[in-house]
């Protein structure tokens, strides 16, 4: 393993370390819960996302040694392949990111338990990245069929996150809000626990926001399918149905702020990607690199992001300056596939591959990128690493990036110079991490 291999999978491990559920959980729960005001009582834990049941195991360990006399129980959802275990806390594993029936049948669970809470009782919610396709309930009208249509849709439309969670959250009967409406309809308290992978790290964009008060409206949703060119060709139509009705006035908006007078509903964010690319720098500075954080909220086409950044490194590998450079950021891209290409990879490998076809001309560049779940788009890889060393081995068999860029297979690019980062699930999950490195 080459020194410049090392530094960049050394750095994600410190991305991933400082979002560890194990160490973030207990700590912010003795915040919340000081000595004193410790739960009493009854204490109903839910959640969603990939990081969720991770969460669930942190929370049963804090509450066996600081909370002796609780009455402890709850239902988590995360994704297939990612379960932690526990003992009072029931773990469902279910679709990401196309909701299945196992997902539908979790949700209702959990609001079949929210419903059951009285005065005075506590709701732990344990909310992550991936919690907005785990977390599917949708309105009455709404089959999980068509929910599955219309997450396809706009997962194939390229469009961001942000936007395909408004879409969902106004189709959703436990998401904008609604949870927590449920939960304070009974008199109980809400305690949110959210470990961000969206730009911003707005509560109520963070697995589509089930115990935060919405933004949104039911015309958001219908304009962003209109932006997207989604139409009743390929939208199904209880849902563009229930999005008009919306608009109307026939049916109740997402929560809202004035919705929470006289409750007591707080989200706590407990990890985000920002803090994930300053651990990051804070290590590669350890190692002599001066870091320089791009910032946590890059998005756009796979593609052009690395384009930019190609552009960006061969700025700063001209300049003049005595320590190498380490170039770190975060947010998510999308990759826009044409319809009947299937591909193979996501939106890091996509990225990295950009970025390597475009830097043949920067010496001593490495990179990595990689979704800190654990899973990059539609392999079992996290993402891809380069040095100089892969590029050479890359150059020696004849590997064409281009070809593989047009036919949107970044992965068996990647998996021809043994260059993907596989980790397996990190049962975590700020969003995307990027790493170059300019070495003089």
């Amino acid at each position: 393993m080459s020194q410049q291999e090392t530094i960049l999978k050394n750095a994600f491990a410190a991305a991933l370390a400082v979002a560890d559920p194990k160490k973030i959980v207990p700590e912010y729960l003795a915040k919340i819960f000081s000595p004193g005001s410790e739960p009493k009582g009854r204490c109903l834990v839910v959640g969603a996302g990939k990081a969720s049941a991770s969460m669930a195991t942190a929370l049963e360990s804090h509450a066996k040694n600081h909370w002796p006399d609780v009455i402890l129980e709850g239902v988590v959802l995360t994704r297939y392949g990612h379960h932690s275990p526990t003992s009072h806390i029931q773990i469902i594993e279910a679709g990401h990111p196309v909701p299945d029936q196992a997902g539908m049948d979790g949700a209702k669970e959990i609001c079949r338990l929210v419903s059951e809470l009285n005065q005075g009782d506590i709701l732990i919610a344990l909310i992550s990245g991936g919690g907005s396709s785990l977390l599917t309930l949708p309105q009455a009208g709404i089959s999980i069929e068509d929910m599955r249509k219309t997450t396809e849709a706009l997962l194939r439309s390229g469009a961001p996150i942000e936007e395909m969670n408004v879409v969902r959250k106004h189709l959703s009967a436990i998401q904008g809000g609604n949870l927590a409406r449920l939960a304070i309809a009974q008199g109980a308290r809400v305690e949110a626990l959210l470990i961000s992978d969206v730009t911003g790290d707005a509560p109520a964009d963070i697995a589509s926001g089930p115990c935060a008060p919405d933004y949104s409206s039911y015309q958001d949703a219908l304009n962003i399918l209109d932006k997207h060119h989604l139409g009743p060709d390929s939208i199904p139509p209880s849902v563009l149905s229930h999005l008009q009705r919306g608009v109307a006035g026939e049916v109740p908006e997402t929560l809202k702020e004035a919705d929470l007078q006289n409750t007591t509903v707080n989200n706590h964010v407990i990890a985000t990607a920002y803090k994930s690319l300053e651990a990051a720098a804070d290590y590669v500075r350890t190692q002599g690199y001066e870091p320089i954080i791009l910032g946590d909220t890059i998005t756009g086409e796979a593609q052009d992001v690395g384009l930019e950044q190609a552009i960006l490194a061969r700025q700063h590998s001209l300049a003049k300056g005595d320590k190498p450079i380490a170039l770190i950021s975060g947010g998510e891209c999308t990759v826009t596939i044409p319809d009947g290409m299937k591909g193979r990879g996501g939106r890091c490998s996509e990225y990295l591959l950009s970025l390597f076809a475009a830097s043949t001309d920067i010496p001593n560049i490495s990179a990595l990128a990689a979704d800190t779940d654990g899973i990059d788009g539609s392999e079992k890889n996290a993402g891809a690493w380069f040095t100089p060393e892969i590029r050479q081995a890359a150059n020696k068999q004849g590997l064409i990036p281009s070809q593989y860029l047009d036919q949107h297979d970044c992965y068996g690019f990647f998996a021809q110079l043994d260059a993907l980062v596989e980790t397996g699930p990190t049962l975590t999950n700020v969003n995307d991490f990027r790493i170059i490195l300019l070495d003089k």
